[in-house]
């Protein structure tokens, strides 16, 4: 019998994995803080994390994804 070829390698499916990963990162780092009941604004929505850090690390997860589906497995 022969061996099937798949699409991806391992070493795919591993930088597949950790691109998920970052940006579900990325996404937690995007989530939080709570609206009073007295205010109904948070000030904290303007934070560097949730501007600028956030996005770049979801970003880099999505760049990692493209990376992981184009890269050629090992022979």
């Amino acid at each position: 019998m022969d061996k099937k070829q798949f699409a991806f390698g391992k070493e795919n499916f591993i930088l597949l994995a950790v691109s998920i990963a970052i940006i579900i990162i990325g996404f937690v780092l995007v989530s939080g803080g709570k609206t009073t009941e007295e205010t109904g604004f948070d000030p904290s929505i303007f934070n560097t994390r949730r501007l600028f850090i956030a996005p770049i690390v979801i970003m880099s997860g999505f760049g990692l994804i493209i990376y992981s589906i184009l890269k050629k497995p090992k022979a």
